[in-house]
This record gives structure tokens, sequence and C-alpha cells, in this order.
């Protein structure tokens, strides 16, 4: 009798550390080595403060197989919702599979996790018009009449759909200055083949990046630009016109031009307004970035997830195609941040006090 209630006694105290260790909502994001994704984990917990659900936020470092230990890790103490940021877009199918499986909402954040029917909703900045920014700056940094501008092209990782989004907009805006004269591509043989088409296929998108991927990684972007530098003709340098992907390639990649003396003056693109990148900016390293003010993305991730732990359903505002269906979306705004405005757009409204920079 004492062996049973004892037996009872424990397997009380095991459902209550269950229990008091179950979570609401689960929070998967690619690594914490970029800055990026250090500043989403520092606003997912300030947004989480004074709220009723519980959360934990896992990185996966890089790797699909820790994203779905990850997932699973989740899974085993009862999430509700899964917030999910890729890293590999069609690896993590499966991870967003295994949630469904176990009656987990997905949401991907970000990056759209691509080939599977497995993802509910999709939070994320229009992708297609940060590209569209980076182009639209790019042309208006040329001077009128000009022909046979220096274009340096550079994108993503090829494992990330957002690469492709982000192409698909600045090439939508600089193709047809491509088509006239206005620029002339340096460094990519592909795109060259195909510059009087505005309107590329996945396949075509697919094979100029994989000549112009930096992976996302700064030592490959810096590497991918001394090449493209030394293979260059001096015609090729002077004042030229750079398209990099995000904050952290276009450091690295304006470091490599900086250094390149027949290069007299860059105009080089970004995005994410990473503390490093608006000093560059600040400092005249770095032409622009594309400000995506994560808070309204995590906090528009945060609202879907619930609503859906409501049993209601969030308002979307657009679909994007995965490959297997239209995932409903929600959108932020996005801005473009030079040295003119980064005052305003930044410290004006919180984002970033002004003690984190020198201002010259």
């Amino acid at each position: 009798m004492r062996h049973v209630v004892l037996r009872g006694i424990f397997l009380m105290l095991v459902l209550s550390a269950v229990l008091s260790f179950a979570v609401d909502i689960g929070v998967v994001l690619p690594t914490n080595v970029e800055p990026r994704w250090v500043q989403d984990e520092t606003r997912f917990r300030e947004a989480l403060k004074g709220t009723k659900y519980s959360v934990e936020i896992l990185f996966s470092q890089g790797s699909p197989a820790k994203e779905r230990e990850n997932v699973e890790a989740l899974i085993a103490k009862g999430i509700k919702v899964l917030i999910i940021c890729p890293h590999d877009a069609v690896a993590a199918a499966a991870s967003a599979e295994l949630a469904k499986k176990a009656g987990v909402y997905v949401i991907s954040y970000d990056r759209l996790i691509m080939n599977t029917d497995a993802v509910d909703y999709y939070v994320t900045f229009d992708s297609v018009e940060v590209g569209r920014h980076m182009g639209r700056f790019l042309v208006s940094k040329v001077k009128p009449g000009t022909k046979n501008n220096p274009l340096y092209l550079y994108a993503g990782a090829l494992s990330d759909n957002n690469s492709f989004l982000f192409f698909q907009g600045a090439w939508e805006i600089l193709q047809p200055k491509i088509a006239d004269g206005t620029f002339r591509i340096i460094n990519s043989s592909e795109a060259e083949k195909l510059k009087t088409k505005k309107n590329l296929t996945r396949d075509e998108m697919a094979r100029i990046i994989s000549q112009v991927t930096t992976n996302w990684d700064f030592n490959v972007a810096k590497k991918k630009a001394e090449d493209d530098l030394t293979k260059a003709k001096p015609t090729d340098k002077g004042t030229v016109y750079i398209l990099a992907p995000n904050d952290g390639t276009a450091r690295a990649i304006a470091d490599a031009f900086r250094a390149d003396k027949a290069v007299k003056e860059y105009f080089i693109t970004g995005q994410d307004a990473e503390k490093a990148s608006v000093q560059y900016i600040i400092d005249g390293k770095q032409s622009m970035t594309v400000f995506k003010d994560v808070r309204k993305l995590v906090k528009d991730a945060l609202a879907a997830a619930q609503l859906l732990l409501e049993g209601k359903k969030p308002n979307t505002t657009a679909t994007y195609d995965n490959g297997k269906k239209l995932v409903p979306a929600i959108q932020s705004e996005i801005i473009t941040v030079t040295k003119e405005n980064v005052k305003s757009v930044l410290i004006d409204s919180g984002y970033y006090s002004e003690k984190d920079f020198i201002w010259r």
C-alpha cells in the first residue's frame, strides 16, 4: 500500500514538473552568431514582457539537423504555436511537417519555408520591395546621361528563398537601366546573358545567384569581391555601383572595394540596419541600408500566435507561393536609411540610442 502511495506521489510530481515546463509558443531562429538574429532575440524578449503566454527561444546554429532537434524539443514541451525562421528554406519543411503532425500551428518568420503545405502563416517584410529599394537607390546615384557604369551584383544564399525575392525586386528596377546601357554588369556572365529580360524565372535567377552568392557569409563575400576586383579591368573600376544583399556582406564587400586604389567611389546597398552598418553609414563606408523594424515583425508574429492560441485567425495582407501552397502573409513596413535620415529613422524612433554610435 505504501508503495502504491509513493508511486502515486512520484507520478504527481513528474506531472507537475512537466506542466511547470510547458511552453505555449516556441521560437526557432537560425543562429546567434549573426547580429541580425541576436537583435531579433532581444526584440522577442522585450515584446514578451508582461504577456500571459510562455515562450522559449532556441537557435539552430546554421544546422538543419539542430533546427529539427529544436522543434522536437519544443513539441515535447507542449507548444501550440511554432515561430520558425529557417536556416535552409527547403530542409526546414521536414521540421514544419513534424510540428504540424503534432497539432502545432506553424508561422514561418522572415524567411519562407518552401515546398510544404505545413506552413500556416508567413510573417515577413515585403522582400521583393526590399530589393526594389536597393535597386532604386543605385539608380538614383547615377549621373544623368552617363553610360557603362560598372555594376557588381551579389546575392544571399541559394538555400534561402528571400535571396530570390530580394534579387527579383532589385532586378526589376536595375534591368531596364542595364538594357539601355546605363549599367554594365561586371561579375556575372549569367546576368549578362539575361540583361534584356525583366521578368526572370526562378531557374534563371538561380543561375545568376549561383555565380554571385555570398551564402550570407562575411568571409565568402569579401573573398568574392576581392576575386572580382582582381579580374576586373581598369575600366571596370572608378565609380562603381554594388548590389549587396544585406549589411554583413555589404561591410565585407565595401572593405574590399575601399582597399582597391583604382576604385575612386562606390555606392553599395544593404539591409537590416545592423549597428555596425549604421556606423559604416555615418562614416561614409556604406551607402544605405533597408531598415526593417524588427520590433514590428516580432509584434506581428506574436500577435498572430496569440490569436491562434485564442482560436482566432490573424488578418493577412498578401500570399506567397512556397511551391506547395499560397501561404497567407502578414507584411511589415520597410524604410531606406542613408546618412541624411539615419537619426530621424533610427534614433528618434527609439530603435537605437544616439550613444550607440560615434558621430562625425
